[in-house]
């Protein structure tokens, strides 16, 4: 009773907390006692709601560092009923400042009125991030990508993320490729994704960013950049429920017949072995293919092209000469590896599909292959022998190392093709991956501890790791053996129609508080 009785008695002073909003338009002193007793006596005066918080905006942009602090650090207290979407959009605007302080004021705002209401939080977020300023659009993804990871159970509800799911494929109509990196980072670590028709519901939508409904253009670098920006998300998301079935099929039928005239906006990145690995990647979870033996059937001719016949039975005097030619075995691990894994769901290709002069050629570039790939082993581990520890961390037998894994799974699942009939019960670990024992039904990781985890941002060039080319001492058998980090390489450039990947319009709306 008596506590009412006191907020009675302070609501009857209108006039007085009046002159304490019109203390924004003093000096230095009024300011900084404004900045506290607004927010202090802000539930006392609801009719005055609108211009209290109009009054401690001001302060938010007041010139003295130290009163704008102020302001922002109390706004919190103005987030009551429906005026908390607004003081978060406001929020979410003050964002863009570059002064650090106040950008971790902003930070803490934020994240304490989410726990009030996320759903409101969410409003103004999301309202700026489709309506507002480019710079403000871009640290807001940033918060939402950082931030909602923080945040306990209680707070990110399953209504709550079907909300955050619902707004993000309104942003996704018209997204960055950094953009695009970023909400799948946001939506992939939503509880409510984990699941198997979670992860599909993320597959569909990379789906439709990747735009697999459209004739794949080559020499577009930036539908190129799109398509394997795509991929690389939708890769971790793949497992024995989740097929690939719908990118592996675009692959083989619209990439894989272009391989040789892909461009890249991105300079010095050996685009065919990229795309080569994504291939590899997503061919161990492709489920039944409709054309499957027109698709295998290119994946073989792409094979073929990659594994030479002797320079002695080349046709035409092609290679001939005393020069050998050289094995790309980089390009032939991919291929290899894809064919492999799809090879299983026909296992007769080889035997019933092709005619006798054709499997005949095939085991010939095997066998020959498969000579150049003992001498390359034995070189490796002549030149690996005895060493361990530091030894094998210097660059150079980083390189050998790795290699040592390419001409290894090359050779285990040449020996799988040779057997008669041809068999496909070899298994392989991709010699970028990691060799990881995983139980039958063992849980995939999460998303942070997964290839999936969205790329930096990259420098000015392309990043490669150690596993650069090496060319073995003999010169007979070198081959290409680069390796690229998974990384985004930069936002896409260009649009198309109302979605683009690329620089989105300016939208210069200065202050909409």
């Amino acid at each position: 009773i008596k506590q009412r009785w006191r907020e009675n008695r302070i609501g009857k002073h209108k006039d007085a907390y009046q002159v304490i909003l019109d203390g924004v338009k003093g000096g230095t002193k009024e300011k900084r006692l404004a900045a506290q007793f607004i927010p202090k006596f802000f539930k006392h005066f609801p009719e005055l709601a609108d211009s209290a918080i109009n009054a401690q905006l001001d302060l938010c942009e007041d010139e003295d560092v130290s009163i704008r602090r102020q302001a922002i650090k109390e706004l919190p207290q103005f987030a009551t009923g429906e005026n908390l979407p607004r003081v978060a959009d406001i929020l979410t605007q003050l964002l863009q400042t570059d002064d650090s302080a106040e950008f971790n004021l902003v930070n803490n705002a934020l994240l304490s009125i989410f726990k009030m209401d996320a759903k409101g939080t969410l409003g103004g977020l999301f309202s700026q991030i489709l309506q507002g300023e480019d710079i403000v659009r871009e640290r807001a993804i940033k918060f939402l990508s950082t931030k909602l990871k923080t945040l306990p159970d209680e707070v990110l509800t399953k209504e709550v993320e079907e909300l955050i799911l619902t707004e993000s494929k309104k942003v996704l109509e018209d997204v960055t490729g950094e953009e695009f990196v970023l909400f799948m980072k946001i939506l992939s670590g939503l509880k409510s994704l984990q699941t198997v028709s979670g992860r599909q519901q993320l597959v569909e939508l990379v789906a439709e960013q990747a735009d697999l409904e459209q004739t794949f253009n080559p020499s577009d670098p930036d539908c190129v950049d799109r398509l394997l920006q795509c991929t690389r998300q939708a890769v971790p998301l793949f497992s024995k429920n989740v097929h690939s079935t719908r990118f592996v099929t675009y692959f083989c039928e619209q990439v894989l017949p272009n391989l040789g005239t892909l461009t890249t906006p991105v300079e010095g990145l050996d685009i065919q072995l990229e795309v080569l690995k994504l291939l590899a990647e997503m061919s161990s979870f492709c489920g039944d293919m409709e054309k499957l033996e027109t698709n295998l059937r290119k994946l073989f001719d792409k094979l073929l092209e990659y594994m030479p016949l002797p320079p002695e039975e080349a046709e035409n005097g092609e290679n001939a000469g005393n020069e050998e030619p050289k094995l790309q075995f980089s390009y032939v691990e991919c291929l290899l590896y894809s064919f492999h894994q799809l090879g299983r769901k026909l296992p007769d290709f080889l035997t019933a599909k092709l005619n006798a002069e054709k499997l005949k050629d095939f085991k010939i570039r095997l066998q020959y292959f498969a000579r150049g790939l003992q001498v390359y082993i034995r070189q490796l581990r002549l030149a690996l022998q005895g060493k361990t520890g530091e030894a094998l961390k210097t660059e150079e037998n980083k390189i050998k190392v790795v290699a040592l894994k390419i001409t290894n799974n090359i050779n285990v699942l040449i020996k799988d093709l040779f057997h008669i009939p041809p068999s496909y019960k070899s298994t392989v670990t991709l010699s970028w991956k990691p060799v990881q024992k995983v139980e039958i039904g063992q849980k995939r990781a999460s998303e942070d501890t997964t290839s999936g985890s969205p790329p930096k941002k990259s420098s000015a060039g392309p990043k490669r790791d150690a596993r650069q080319i090496y060319n073995p001492p003999s010169g007979k058998y070198s081959s290409n053996l680069g390796n690229f980090n998974y990384e985004q390489r930069g936002a896409f450039r260009g649009s198309r129609g109302g979605r683009g990947w690329g620089t989105r319009g300016n939208r210069s709306r200065g202050r909409l508080y």
